[in-house]
């Protein structure tokens, strides 16, 4: 199978189901479908807990070699993304457990009133945005992997996985009610890092940068004629 057959294939049908029922069968190759799916969201489960790329890559690579030869196991009583995220996490705290950095994600419950986290839609944005852009997403990375692992775990599989909250209790081995109490809690340290860590910053927002100061001000100059 080509490799722009198994991305077509990936983006659309068949189900993840017939997927892995044909795999079971003999159409081995077809694992590679399943694989470029959900590459995405194993990748930023396993990346959560460990904070390295390389580590995160080659944990991943693990994960999908235990799904495979456990396919039979997959009985469809949970989605498939479901199980092999599971799947992922788990090697991931083994990965870290064999490193001695473990740090516990059943710990106990702590009250946090919600803080929003809304996302923008924008349209395209300009070279100028996309630094900026670029930056903020590294900020932002930056601030999540200070969070404690019980948080990053919920925040990552919910907010930016898009597991549901039983999907996500299924993953972690935890009550509905815990991920719902971690997630809040860890919108609030997540708020109060980024408050911390921009500091006196937040008088650059929106800052009139020398790019778009150049082309305004060259363009007024025509306009008057000077030039």
């Amino acid at each position: 199978m080509t490799e722009q057959a198994t991305r077509q294939a990936a983006m659309g049908s068949p189900s993840d189901e017939e997927l892995v029922r044909r795999v079971a069968e003999g159409e081995t190759a077809l694992f590679e479908v399943l694989m470029r799916r959900y590459n995405a969201r194993v990748y930023r489960a396993v990346r959560a807990l460990l904070r390295d790329e390389d580590e995160a890559e080659d944990v991943m690579q693990q994960a999908y070699v235990l799904a495979f030869t456990h396919l039979d196991q997959f009985k469809g009583s949970a989605r498939f993304s479901t199980w092999l995220i599971r799947i992922a996490v788990n090697e991931a705290l083994l990965h870290l457990r064999k490193r001695r950095r473990l740090v516990a994600i059943d710990g106990g419950s702590d009250d946090e009133l919600e803080a929003g986290m809304k996302l923008v839609e924008r349209n395209t944005p300009d070279p100028e945005r996309q630094t900026s852009e670029r930056e903020f997403v590294r900020l932002l990375e930056a601030t999540i992997d200070t969070l404690p692992a019980p948080y990053r775990m919920v925040l990552m599989l919910r907010e930016v996985d898009g597991l549901s909250t039983a999907e996500t209790a299924e993953v972690l081995s935890v009550s509905q009610d815990v991920v719902r109490t971690r997630l809040h809690r860890a919108r609030a340290l997540l708020r109060d890092e980024l408050e911390t860590r921009l500091g006196g910053q937040l008088e650059e927002v929106f800052s009139f940068q020398a790019p778009r100061c150049d082309r305004v001000v060259a363009a007024v100059m025509a306009r008057l004629g000077t030039h």
